[in-house]
């Protein structure tokens, strides 16, 4: 199961507010402004700011 288009139209940073981009393999929500990854477990994004890891 992928990630919906829905959800990619309306999810946004926990921290910034900002937009996310969705990596090619699905795995990973990217906050350019922050630097920041947030970890897609079992097709559910983990919006956790403790979670997201410095890329």
């Amino acid at each position: 199961m992928a990630i919906s288009p829905e959800l990619l139209e309306v999810i946004a940073c926990p921290q910034c507010k900002g937009d996310l981009e969705l990596t090619a393999a699905q795995d990973w929500f990217i906050c350019h402004a922050c630097q920041l990854k947030y970890p897609i477990r079992d097709d559910i994004p983990i919006m956790l700011i403790e979670e997201a890891t410095s890329f």
